[in-house]
Parts: C-alpha cells; sequence; structure tokens
C-alpha cells in the first residue's frame, strides 16, 4: 500500500512538473495532493509524532521563507507552495540532500533554458524549444518534481510506533 501512495505521489509530481513546463502553472489541487499523501504515507509507516511534527514544522519554515521569497518576485507563488510539500515529505534528516538535488536540477534547468532560447532564436526549426523561453521564466516546478521524487522514496526517518 505504501508504494502505491509513493508512486502516486511521483505521478502527482510528474504532472506538476508537466504543467510547469506547458503553462507556468502548478495546480493548487495537485500540490495539496503531494502534501495528504505524505500524511497518508506517515499513518502506513506509522512515524512517532515527534517525527511528524518536525516534517510539518520544515514545511511551515520552507513555506515562510518561500512567502518571503516570492513576496519579493524572486519565485512564483506555485513553487513556494510546491516547495512546502516537498520539505514536507523530506523533514529535517533529508532536507539537505533534497535542497542539493532541487538546486542542481534548477541549475542545470536554468542552463538549459538559457541555451534553448538561444538556439530557438537562431535555428527557426527548433520552435518546440519556445516551451523553454526566457521570457515565460524558469519552470522550476520540474527541480522541485525531481527533488520530491527523491524525497518520496527515501524512508521517513524517525519511524516509530505512535504511542
Amino acid at each position: 500500500m505504501l508504494h502505491t501512495v509513493k508512486l502516486a505521489t511521483c505521478l502527482v509530481l510528474a504532472s506538476l512538473a508537466f504543467s510547469d513546463l506547458r503553462s507556468r502553472r502548478l495546480p493548487n489541487r495537485a500540490v495539496l495532493a503531494v502534501a495528504g499523501l505524505f500524511c497518508i504515507s506517515a499513518v502506513l509507516v506509522p512515524i512517532s509524532a515527534a517525527a511528524f511534527l518536525g516534517h510539518v514544522g520544515l514545511a511551515a519554515a520552507v513555506f515562510a521563507v518561500a512567502a518571503l521569497l516570492f513576496r519579493f518576485g524572486w519565485i512564483a507563488g506555485g513553487d513556494a507552495k510546491l516547495a512546502a510539500a516537498i520539505f514536507l515529505w523530506a523533514g529535517p534528516p533529508l532536507a539537505a540532500p533534497v535542497f542539493v538535488i532541487i538546486s542542481v536540477c534548477g541549475l542545470i534547468l536554468g542552463l538549459a533554458v538559457i541555451a534553448a532560447d538561444l538556439l530557438y532564436r537562431r535555428v527557426g526549426a527548433l520552435r518546440w524549444l519556445a516551451c523553454l523561453s526566457r521570457a515565460r521564466g524558469v519552470p522550476y516546478g520540474i527541480a522541485l518534481a525531481l527533488g520530491g521524487s527523491a524525497a518520496v522514496w527515501a524512508p521517513l526517518a524517525h519511524s516509530a510506533p505512535i504511542l
């Protein structure tokens, strides 16, 4: 059952990545599904109440920082919400590795957007690269989805029966 929840979460993350690439939108329902599926997995494992609160606390902290970044116009609102859902899955023990994965994937994605934009302008036959146009911004939901997939398949830390 747990593997089904993890697979469903990865499918939702893949749909979010595709949605961000196509329309630069991350639907709220899908982001909420990622968070809700974490709650289901926490019941199935189960994890201790303290560990669950650690996951929730990290997600709240990430959301607060991401909301501030959104306020300054540095990230999009959907990315802020998805980041919180991803770090809900990661929890404190996996926060650093998931952050590194998201950062490296984001860097590669940003470079790909720059390269695609240059190629699209020079080679008209590559019109399909317009989905990566710099004018549309970087679809950072892709990097978040990749980091989120890593967090989903990592074992939940501090798993113990809830007393």
